[in-house]
């Protein structure tokens, strides 16, 4: 589904596809935001190509809340207890800066992306959770006085128990931003190239050859702009973090709205903040997150409108979608190479769903390591830190072996074995111990895939809310006709 922000997509034209060969300093696999930024800081320097396998922002970047904060849910006792307070401090500045340094490409570009300053809350509805409030405020107080404060009342139509406000914060239309890089990289004499697939990434000669359409960008460094790496080894990352799905609502609430974003701190989370659409303004609601694969939350969507509905009763849903991020294990994003054997290479990942904020310091902190200039924040985030691996059980899923065997194309599915598959549904049937998913689609029709991930072969879930097979290790999703659309997988389920 369309969110609210992809369709500022309609008002672009596309860029080419790659159709030729090119030699550049520096090759970006990713166009969401934090692709667009590094290539925006590279190409004042270097020679940069930006290769994106869809439309710009297609992923996650076009998905998301557009909320630019320091305020990381309570996340700041969190980092002093577990880091330091010197480190907690870090993180909160390397944002703080993230911040300003967004506001400063808007002005000194004249972008008209919506950017807006607002304060930004945390807050409960429960007096049990007033303390994990409270210190939180006095944690954030340890490392910057007068940052933030400790309130009962916000502008927001709910009765709280308290909540933390985050002073200064902003939000901004994530693909107006997005445009705004484009055109100053192209201005760079940088190169963007939409529904270009990386196929794979060879080392030769001291240089990486990035294969796309059949074409080869040569180039001295690679940075892996992807949400989650499509490359697997070295780095282990897919050991280090899942992926989780949250569901969106944009509606029109036929009132007045609040000043402020918003999120709270019991399970579900659910964020607010508001967005113009012309002259009115429109409430995004998103939340309801679940581990992408399993079968945790049915119907988001639903859930998120009766929320939005005991707050607004007249409200209208517009638009509605959902958006995969990357939760590290520490909390803290991977920022940097992806592997000390592996020179020359970079990646940024594990935003935790604070990747408009994470996306700046993350291209500041790789081009600034490609030009060889010093980064204060490069040890806050260091993608190659050793961090336990998930519990047992998990792995060996990850790791499970797959039956190679079955050809899905060549297999009868007796009749008697489907007469359970309702319309509109996904389910996998197990035949003489061999496995196969198969959808029913409106018209009757019997789509077949090979249910098992093509990134490291776990075996997938069907998502009945969203239609899609989702891969419960790593977050891989694909259509329900087999098409690949969320990474790390980069290939099709085979399908009949």
């Amino acid at each position: 589904m369309e969110s609210f922000w992809e369709k500022e997509l309609k008002e672009h034209k596309e860029f080419e596809k790659i159709k030729n060969n090119l030699n550049v300093s520096v090759c970006i696999i990713g166009g969401g935001i934090m692709g667009l930024t590094t290539a925006y800081y590279l190409s004042k320097k270097v020679s940069v190509a930006v290769v994106e396998k869809d439309r710009l922002c297609s992923g996650t970047s076009g998905r998301t809340t557009g909320k630019i904060t320091s305020q990381h849910g309570v996340f700041y006792n969190y980092l002093i207890e577990s880091k330091g307070k010197e480190f907690a401090q870090k993180y909160l500045e390397a944002n703080e800066q993230a911040i300003s340094n967004i506001e400063k490409i808007i002005q000194e570009t004249k972008g008209n992306c919506d950017f807006e300053r607002e304060d930004s809350y945390v807050f409960t509805r429960q007096e049990t959770l007033v303390d994990k409030i409270k210190k939180e405020q006095a944690s954030i107080d340890k490392i910057e006085k007068d940052k933030s404060e400790f309130i009962k009342q916000i502008p927001l139509p709910l009765e709280i128990a308290g909540a933390v406000k985050f002073k200064n914060q902003a939000q901004f239309h994530p693909i107006k931003y997005a445009y705004t890089l484009a055109e100053k990289i192209m201005d760079n004499n940088g190169r963007i190239f939409e529904n270009s697939k990386v196929e794979k990434i060879k080392r030769e000669n001291g240089k990486y050859v990035v294969f796309v359409n059949r074409n080869k960008i040569t180039a001295d460094y690679v940075v892996i702009a992807t949400r989650y790496p499509i490359v697997n080894v070295p780095g282990y990352h897919f050991l280090k973090m899942y992926q989780s799905t949250s569901y969106a609502i944009v509606a029109d609430v036929k009132k007045e709205l609040f000043d402020g974003m918003y999120i709270n701190l019991e399970v579900p989370n659910i964020s607010f903040r508001t967005i113009k659409d012309g002259d009115k303004r429109l409430l995004l609601a998103v939340g309801f997150d679940y581990k992408t694969g399993t079968d945790e939350l049915r119907d988001g969507y639903q859930r998120l409108e009766t929320v939005v509905r005991k707050m607004y009763p007249d409200a209208e849903v517009l638009y509605k979608w959902s958006a995969e991020d990357c939760i590290s294990l520490d909390k803290i994003p991977y920022i940097g190479e992806l592997s000390t054997i592996k020179p020359n290479m970079y990646l940024a990942t594990g935003f935790n769903k604070w990747g408009m904020t994470s996306s700046n310091i993350a291209a500041n902190i790789i081009a600034d390591e490609i030009l060889g200039n010093e980064n204060k924040y490069k040890e806050v985030f260091k993608s190659t830190r050793l961090e336990p691996i998930k519990n047992r059980q998990e792995v060996g899923n990850m790791l499970k072996e797959v039956n190679k065997s079955l050809i899905v194309s060549r297999f009868k599915i007796p009749k008697s074995e489907l007469k359970d598959v309702k319309i509109g549904e996904g389910k996998i049937i197990n035949i003489d111990n061999r496995k196969i998913g198969v959808y029913k689609a409106q018209t009757g029709e019997i789509y077949k895939v090979k249910p098992y991930c093509t990134h490291l072969g776990c075996e997938l879930h069907f998502n009945n809310v969203d239609k899609t097979w989702e891969c419960p290790c790593h977050g891989s999703k694909f259509t329900y006709d087999g098409k690949s659309i969320e990474v790390p997988s980069n290939k099709d389920l085979k399908i009949k």
